[in-house]
């Protein structure tokens, strides 16, 4: 399956920065604009599967360019999701009002915009955001927070969750501590680096079902990465 297009149209560059390598490690596909003009342009050359829109953008107002997208036969059905820094509740409403799916005020929590995403995505377009990932013999769903490995279930706490569904994203990948720590537990919370230790160790005893190899790879001086090889090794 393709990766699905998001296309950002703020014009505030540091936002757009952080959303794109955000977006990007979530596996999304990122397009950029940086006014109302530009937006339109770029979805007419390839329609999104999402559309992140500032309210607040140059040339043409957030409100007009997502009444032109719900005008046009090739844009109308594709989701929008409103950036403001307006936290009113009428703006909010003329928001929804003119054809948003959902509304985020600025400043907003990157964890909570990408559930945001996820959640449009799977309610407009149920292919576009699996529900159920899967690593050799591991499968997590994501809709019901279950974890299994080789069939058996498997109960994980809350960080432990949040750190699996990283590293089972991206199958093979090295993760420093410190892109863990930021993945997990975000950039703007302290937490110190031997605490992705312990919760490797913890989610590593979860994950360690009876007759299974160990999925989850520490790489000397680099970080860990989950082993698809090491989650197959138990199906064969």
């Amino acid at each position: 399956m393709s990766k699905p297009a998001i296309l950002i149209a703020e014009d505030e560059s540091a936002l757009v920065t952080l959303l794109r390598y955000n977006l990007e490690r979530e596996g999304y596909r990122v397009l950029e604009a940086q006014d109302g003009e530009e937006a339109l342009l770029v979805a007419a050359e390839e329609t999104p599967d999402l559309v992140l829109l500032d309210w607040m953008l140059p040339q043409l107002s957030g409100i007009e360019v997502c009444r032109r997208l719900r005008a046009r036969q090739e844009t109308r059905n594709v989701p929008i999701i409103m950036l403001t820094a307006r936290g009113e509740e009428s703006d909010r409403v003329r928001g929804l009002d003119t054809g948003a799916d959902d509304y985020l005020t600025k400043p907003f929590a990157m964890t909570e915009l990408l559930a945001r995403l996820r959640a449009v995505l799977r309610r407009i377009r149920p292919s576009l955001a699996e529900d159920v990932v899967k690593a050799g013999d591991l499968e997590m769903d994501r809709a019901t927070h279950r974890v299994r490995r080789a069939g058996t279930e498997v109960h994980l706490g809350p960080t432990e969750y949040k750190l699996l569904e990283h590293l089972i994203q991206h199958p093979g990948r090295v993760f420093s501590r410190e892109q863990l720590l930021d993945a997990v537990w975000g950039s703007d919370v302290y937490v110190e680096a031997r605490t992705v230790d312990v919760h490797v160790g913890r989610l590593r005893k979860a994950l360690n079902v009876e007759g299974t190899a160990d999925p989850i790879r520490t790489v000397r001086s680099a970080g860990y990465s989950l082993d698809e090889t090491g989650a197959v090794a138990a199906a064969s």
